[in-house]
């Protein structure tokens, strides 16, 4: 039984923000330091990024129309709860958009969803996303729910190995995926360099994939998911944290964490490689933009070319990274490409690999492979 990659849908709130017009309006916060807010202008600079998307309209609002912030600054910040009900009003639109469209492009009806998977780490309610998608998608009510919640970046690939492990033993199992966050509903008055730069790097989008059971003949020429593998570093569980604080969530993200990865990417690829394969085996890299420093890292390490890491750098300029969606988007134009070239009767790729790096820290991957 192969579990094939159907169908991959991305999209993003409709505020979309310039980094630089981003760095101007950061620095009308008051409460920074002025020192840092001199500096804010090099710091977005440096991230690689171009553009980033949001749910929070005061972004592209002079202070005096703010709807969400305090106008002017001159109040206290949102509360947790308050940012989590904006989550609410926002994140489960933007999964269903995403959801219909992957199901529309996988060929599958909702009436044949089997399993919903959800993930999101940027807010919480319940009856969650998952109830949500099938309610508003009018899927059967005897679908079958899983939430993964606070894993941060890689948990599609938690989501993707949780659909592999349904389609090896169901046939039949249709599964549905959906990841959404909204990261700048936390943003925090930076008060260091280190918060400056989380502040420039995230952005708010979500991503949907179909994967499917099928057999040999069914599948023959398509994209399939053919495993994965996980690296906890025990040593790095202060490098990326994610705490629920009294105003919003809060981020801790270390210099450290590219280097850190970068001295397992060697092992873990061999690891998640069939054996005996070498690196140039691999048709796509589809490596999380967790910042530019890190695929830079990932890229001197593995030895890959700039073409490799292309895909990678222009998702992170074109919208940030998106925490757990973004690999998604990177997916998606591989997954693409390979149908258009069969479409046109080439083979497409015959194998890819799919990376991301989060708390823990974390190293986590998938294959893909030509059935």
């Amino acid at each position: 039984m192969n579990t094939v990659l159907d169908a991959i849908a991305t999209g993003n709130p409709a505020t979309r923000c310039c980094q630089e017009e981003t760095a101007r309006f950061m620095q009308q916060v008051e409460g920074s330091p002025e020192a840092l807010r001199k500096r804010l202008p090099i710091i977005y600079e440096k991230t690689g990024i171009d553009y980033r998307y949001s749910a929070v309209e005061d972004y592209a609002r002079a202070p005096e129309d703010f709807t969400f912030y305090p106008r002017h600054w001159d109040g206290d910040p949102p509360t947790t709860a308050e940012r989590n009900r904006k989550y609410r009003e926002v994140a489960p639109g933007l999964a269903e958009r995403v959801a219909s469209e992957a199901l529309t492009e996988s060929g599958h009806a909702p009436e044949e969803v089997t399993h919903v998977i959800a993930a999101s780490c940027t807010g919480f309610f319940a009856p969650g996303l998952d109830v949500e998608l099938v309610k508003r998608l009018g899927l059967p009510r005897d679908t079958r729910r899983t939430l993964i919640g606070f894993m941060g970046c890689y948990a599609a690939f938690n989501a993707m190995r949780t659909a592999h492990h349904i389609c090896q033993s169901q046939p039949g199992a249709r599964v549905l995926i959906a990841c959404v966050e909204l990261c700048t509903l936390h943003f925090q008055i930076s008060q260091t360099i280190r918060s400056a730069a989380i502040n420039a790097l995230f952005s708010d989008g979500a991503a949907a994939a179909v994967l499917s059971a099928q057999e040999d003949e069914e599948a023959r020429g398509r994209l399939a998911y053919a495993g994965g593998r996980t690296l906890l570093d025990e040593d790095s569980g202060e490098e990326m944290t994610w705490d629920i604080g009294d105003t919003g969530f809060l981020m801790g993200l270390t210099a450290r964490v590219p280097k850190v990865i970068a001295g397992h990417l060697p092992s873990y690829l061999d690891a998640l490689l069939p054996a005996d394969t070498p690196r140039t085996d691999v048709d796509f890299w589809a490596i999380h933009p967790g910042g530019r420093a890190i695929v830079e890292q990932a890229q001197e390490t593995l030895g890959l070319t700039d073409d490799q890491v292309a895909d990678s750098f222009d998702v992170l300029r074109r919208r940030g990274n998106m925490s757990s969606p973004t690999v998604l988007f990177i997916l998606k134009r591989f997954l693409e490409r390979h149908q258009e070239a069969r479409a046109a009767g080439g083979a497409g790729f015959q194998r890819g690999v799919a990376m991301a790096f989060g708390p823990g820290l974390t190293l986590e991957g998938a294959r893909f492979e030509r059935v």
